[in-house]
């Protein structure tokens, strides 16, 4: 990929360069579960949050290639780098307080195996948990948490290759 020396050349839309965005599927009610737990642990207010149906969260998508119709991972977007997955939940997980940080020690497993325990839940949240009509609207409390349509920059990277697709770290 080449490098543009444009400012926000591998920013995501909507996105600033600082930011750390969770995308996630907005009718999944495990997602939104997930998404509540991670606003109500995330005591640094690291992490924004964008539903994988909203226009922030498909513009994300976009950027990195993804399907826009089909929501089988959490996406973890930072410093224009995306992870899916076990990696996602595990980079994140890494920055809440204690007790939850020792979850990463799930890293030492080989990324097949956490990935293949994520893609199980992933499949058949709806059915273990349920879904929503449509996705739901952040509380006021919850909303500051949410991005909220940072002008996209001008440039967009022309192929997924920012995505971590080899090994973790």
């Amino acid at each position: 990929m080449t490098q543009s020396s444009t400012p926000h050349a591998n920013i995501p839309p909507h996105m600033q360069s600082d930011d750390q965005v969770v995308l996630f599927d907005g009718v999944c009610k495990l997602c939104n579960a997930w998404s509540s737990f991670l606003i109500k642990h995330d005591t640094h207010r690291r992490f924004k949050l964008a539903s994988v149906q909203s226009p922030e969260g498909q513009a994300i998508l976009a950027w990195f290639n993804m399907p826009l119709d089909r929501f089988d991972t959490m996406l973890y977007v930072e410093g224009g780098r995306a992870y899916e997955k076990s990696d996602a939940f595990l980079r994140i997980i890494a920055q809440f307080p204690m007790p939850w940080r020792y979850l990463k020690v799930f890293r030492t497993l080989p990324r097949f195996l956490r990935d293949w325990g994520y893609d199980l839940i992933a499949q058949n949240r709806y059915r273990l948990f349920g879904k929503y009509d449509h996705c739901l609207l952040p509380t006021p409390d919850h909303n500051s948490r949410f991005l909220s349509g940072h002008a996209p920059p001008k440039n967009k990277p022309a192929t997924r290759e920012s995505m971590t697709t080899g090994t973790s770290s």
